[in-house]
């Protein structure tokens, strides 16, 4: 009997040592900014109750939840009428748990069961993988990992303006320059319907509206005739549509283009909301020092997640690679209410992880730092020489180098050959010669260069090669 070839469900990804150790250094950098900004780590089971996870991603959703059987006979309380009457009465006899489908839901979750502990606002950033019973295609993975960050109990806007600063942060800090942070309001959005007089419905109008950088303003036209808005009510769509120039005149436009078409009447709610919320938003970061406002654009044609966005929404592209959104998130009023405890509104986003990696890669930004090789190998020369290297590699260890011996003695030709692959920097080499001179000869192995250096000074060498890497 041949042995069977081995396989990985579709839509998975094995990762290697460089890719682990490069989507680490995306996690670092992420990390150390939300906990700079006061963000406390949070993390939750790979599995939720079915009873937590359904009906919240709506009927689609739901079909792409991984369920879990039960253990044991799972299939003993099933009778032949459930079979008959399909799998929606079969499940729930068969499957109690399933795999998380997001960060979202468990985090309301966490936050109704533990609403008495927790000290509000409450500010939590959570980095784990979710799982999607979705069709494997490019870019889309049945798990990937989500970095999350959420505020929830405030209604303060000084936390959308502290999304945009993490996020120019993070990016800036991955060598990212020329990227955009999209911003927009449901209320904007909702403004631009009302305008329109009850033609059509809500829902049609931004579907539509969203595909806008996908199919063109033809596209976007044709599919809300099919909806049906008449000719009158699109041109005026486009009209707000296409409101330009800096963030104020974008402001300005739409606040006199709402007013002519009488929207405007309620200051607490709807567009005039949403245009005095987007400006609170600017002039905290003014207020704060941001510098880089040409970042910062105002889309109106934004329209991302509102089934459940009320408020503020984001979206980060990269300009310069072909690549869709790698941020994204908004202001939610109501995260908690399918588990009891309403109106507490919050704001969040997520950074996503596999379009940050191919965007570094190809823009070959990783640093030569984010490897998981060793910064220096040590020659296996013979037996007797193990007397001289081992203390050193203790000692190399102790100063906090990452350091390996080759484990076997070896022609050096294979050695170097190692370490090439590897990606190893640096080899030291100990041979007879070396040691008895009380010498140690520091190979680089990227310039083919060779220095010899008394033992005692290998290690401060190494150090300094070390901090210049870093």
């Amino acid at each position: 009997m041949s042995a069977q070839k081995p396989s990985i469900p579709r839509g998975t990804r094995d990762f290697g040592p460089q890719q682990v150790a490069r989507r680490n250094y995306i996690f670092g950098v992420i990390r150390r900014v939300f906990e700079k900004f006061g963000y406390a780590p949070l993390e939750t089971p790979t599995m939720e109750n079915l009873s937590v996870l359904t009906g919240k991603y709506g009927e689609e959703g739901d079909q792409l939840l991984f369920k879990i059987l039960n253990s044991g006979d799972f299939a003993k309380d099933v009778t032949a009428e459930d079979l008959a009457a399909g799998a929606k009465k079969v499940l729930p006899k068969v499957a109690e748990k399933g795999l998380r489908y997001d960060l979202t839901v468990p985090f309301a979750r966490y936050v109704v069961m533990n609403r008495n502990q927790l000290t509000l606002p409450f500010k939590r950033y959570q980095i784990q993988p979710v799982w999607r019973a979705d069709r494997p295609q490019r870019g889309r993975y049945r798990e990937f990992v989500q970095c999350d960050a959420d505020v929830v109990g405030t209604t303060s806007l000084l936390c959308e303006a502290e999304i945009v600063l993490m996020i120019d942060e993070v990016l800036s800090a991955l060598g990212l320059t020329d990227f955009t942070i999209k911003i927009n309001h449901r209320g904007v959005l909702s403004g631009i319907y009302q305008a329109l007089g009850g033609v059509g419905t809500e829902s049609d109008l931004f579907v539509a509206i969203d595909k806008l950088d996908k199919i063109g303003v033809e596209g976007v036209s044709n599919e809300l005739r099919q909806r049906g808005f008449p000719d009158e009510a699109i041109e005026k769509v486009f009209n707000y549509l296409e409101v330009d120039g800096s963030f104020e005149e974008k402001l300005t436009q739409l606040r006199t283009a709402f007013g002519t078409d009488g929207v405007l009447a309620d200051a607490a709610a709807g567009p005039a909301k949403g245009l005095t919320d987007l400006e609170q938003v600017q002039g905290y970061l003014q207020d704060f020092g941001f510098e880089n406002f040409q970042r910062l654009d105002f889309d109106v044609t934004l329209a991302r997640g509102l089934s459940y966005y009320t408020g503020c929404i984001f979206e980060v592209k990269v300009n310069n690679v072909q690549m869709g959104s790698i941020s994204g998130g908004g202001r939610y009023d109501n995260l908690t209410g399918a588990f009891g405890l309403p109106g507490l509104s919050g704001v969040g986003f997520s950074f996503g992880v596999d379009r940050i990696y191919d965007v570094l890669e190809e823009l070959q930004l990783f640093p030569e730092g984010a490897v998981s090789a060793p910064l220096c190998l040590i020659a296996n020369f013979d037996q007797e020489g193990r007397a001289t290297v081992l203390p050193l590699l203790r000692q190399l260890r102790n100063a906090g180098l990452a350091a390996e011996l080759y484990p076997e003695v070896s022609k050096l030709k294979k050695q170097f050959e190692y370490a090439d692959k590897r990606g190893i920097r640096y080899m030291l080499l100990a041979g007879p010669d070396e040691r008895a001179a009380g010498l140690v000869k520091l190979r680089d192995m990227r310039a083919g260069s060779e220095v010899a250096l008394p033992a005692g000074e290998v290690i401060s060498q190494l150090l300094e090669y070390g901090a210049e890497q870093r």
